[in-house]
């Protein structure tokens, strides 16, 4: 195979739906594959199993996360190229995976390659491509994000993959700092984007960002425990600032924020057999590296 397209989904059966009728029009099955993971979904997303044959399906039926279901699955890829999307995002160049290749040969110290981010609901593709820069922009960045991205499958196997100790926000920082402490590097290109189809102004009402907020500052702990030498003060910092910026303003940002500390605390004898610091040179490097652009 030369392409994997990997999908991790959860109770949202249209989007899901929507991404794969989208992705049976562009992809050849003679010589690519797509993968989906079902985590634990209650909303009939079973359906799809027999309305898309094409696909290799995974699933579990109790919730495992975004990156223990990530973690599950790609070792099962058996292309060249792994394609992470999210399942609200599809691409918007019809030629992703030859431009994938393209990419990745142009530059063998790549690794990974973080695609552009495009955010909101379009009329059509053409609307959402209006959002991109038509000069080409690439550089070497420290992380990519896992609503559009693409791996060398040698390069992932390097890697502990995605962590079992991450649920749900905060697993690409882990691969990210794997694969620059192998040796490879991680290209933010423009040359191909995805549509995120995700309705900001609905989702900030829903009171996801108070979910999010928890998971990222109780991911972020986890992150400095398991990869930093000496992470008490990169900690301290990080409570600090989530206290002042979110736990000193608002009630429910408040609980949230005590509760992640009795989460952190009930978790950690578990989490030191993850420990895996890497060495000073590598976390040099990262800081030196501009972030992708999403």
């Amino acid at each position: 195979m030369q392409a994997s397209i990997v999908i991790v989904s959860k109770n949202r059966k249209e989007e899901l739906e929507k991404t794969l009728l989208i992705l049976e029009k562009l992809i050849d099955f003679s010589i690519h594959e797509v993968l989906v993971f079902l985590d634990g979904c209650s909303d009939a997303s079973e359906l799809l199993i027999t309305q898309f044959k094409w696909v290799i399906w995974e699933k579990s039926e109790k919730s495992i996360g975004a990156s223990g279901a990530r973690n599950s699955l790609y070792p099962k890829a058996t292309g060249e190229y792994l394609i992470g999307l999210d399942d609200d995002a599809h691409p918007l160049q019809s030629n992703f995976i030859a431009l994938t290749k393209t990419i990745f040969e142009d530059n063998p110290t790549a690794g990974v390659l973080a695609f552009q981010e495009i955010k909101g609901i379009f009329n059509s593709d053409t609307e959402a491509l209006a959002q991109k820069k038509i000069i080409v922009d690439e550089f070497y960045c420290n992380e990519f994000v896992g609503c559009g991205f693409a791996i060398k499958n040698e390069v992932y196997k390097a890697t502990n993959g995605f962590p079992v100790w991450v649920d749900i926000y905060g697993e690409e920082p882990c691969v990210s700092i794997e694969v620059i402490a192998k040796g490879f590097d991680i290209l933010y290109t423009n040359r191909i984007a995805v549509n995120h189809r995700v309705n900001m102004e609905l989702r900030k009402k829903s009171g996801a960002n108070y979910f999010r907020f928890g998971k990222q500052l109780k991911n972020a702990t986890y992150y400095y425990l398991v990869y930093y030498p000496f992470p008490i003060l990169k900690i301290v910092l990080l409570f600090w600032h989530n206290f002042k910026k979110y736990a000193t303003k608002d009630w429910s940002y408040f609980k949230i924020y005590f509760q992640t500390i009795i989460i952190i605390a009930l978790y950690l004898p578990q989490l030191i057999k993850f420990r895996n610091p890497v060495d000073a040179k590598v976390l040099k490097k990262m800081k030196e590296l501009s972030c992708p652009k999403f």
